[in-house]
């Protein structure tokens, strides 16, 4: 949808350095997922927490292309996305980050307690919001462009 509306389309892919990692380039959960059809206008392959630390630079290549704004999505939520939009925001960039098109996952801090998906969204949209990004939704941003 998005490639349909004529935008540029990047795709971020984490490749873990670690064996044992579902991550890493030779296990299933590296494969980008089937429903990202349209092919990207980059292809951005990391081993950290943010697209803006990966190869090709994203960074040279959104200067060279006259891009100032950019959409983040994906997974996971307070992680890859949320590093990416703050990194994003620091560069200079106008982020917009659909915070319902990210997704992550009940996590476990070192006091023993677990925060859940939804609690860890809201912290990350509390996080950006305002500062780093301007959370949207995707309905917002599809009716936006």
């Amino acid at each position: 949808m998005w490639a349909a509306r004529g935008r540029p389309l990047v795709h971020v892919q984490h490749d873990s350095a670690e064996a044992d990692s579902p991550l890493h380039p030779g296990r299933p959960g590296n494969r980008l997922k089937p429903y990202l059809a349209d092919p990207p206008d980059l292809l951005v392959t990391k081993q950290v927490n943010s697209a803006f630390h990966g190869h090709p630079d994203l960074h040279a290549w959104l200067q060279g292309a006259g891009i100032t704004d950019l959409v983040v999505c994906g997974i996971t939520t307070n992680h890859c996305c949320e590093t990416t939009a703050r990194v994003g925001g620091n560069l200079g960039y106008g982020v917009l980050f659909a915070l319902d098109a990210t997704h992550t996952f009940d996590r476990t801090g070192p006091d023993g307690t677990t925060l859940t998906a939804d609690q860890l969204a809201t912290a990350t949209a509390t996080n950006l919001h305002g500062e780093f990004a301007t959370v949207v939704s995707t309905a917002d941003l599809l009716r936006s462009t």
